[in-house]
């Protein structure tokens, strides 16, 4: 058994399990298409060692890059930048090197220290 993405508009609005000949006989009339994820896929790495799939595994609402063939999360915070190589989103820049802890405030669009 694999996993399916239905991908409408660029985002996945529906994620199923089935066999690939599953869809050979399956009538989908709805618009958008089904395209293979794999859940051992996070960060561009298979958990298990194996060959990464798409990125990341497809979650409802998550972006399908069609140029990339890639899964990954919406942008969380504004500012944010995307990374290529795990397609995950990050800050623009690390948080301050002396002692933390930080959280990243969104308002700022800069880390702040938690006292």
């Amino acid at each position: 058994m694999a996993h399916y993405a239905k991908v409408l508009n660029g985002r996945v609005v529906q994620v199923i399990v089935a066999e690939q000949e599953f869809f050979m006989t399956f009538v989908d009339s709805s618009p958008g298409q089904w395209i293979q994820t794999s859940y051992n896929t996070r960060q561009n790495q298979h958990v298990l060692g194996g060959t990464p799939l798409r990125g990341n595994f497809a979650g409802v609402g998550d972006v399908y890059d069609t140029e990339h063939d890639v899964f990954y999360h919406p942008k969380p915070f504004e500012g944010w930048l995307l990374n290529t190589e795990t397609w995950t989103w990050g800050p623009p820049h690390e948080p301050p090197a002396e002692q933390g802890p930080y959280r990243w405030d969104n308002d700022l669009l800069d880390w702040v220290k938690i006292s």
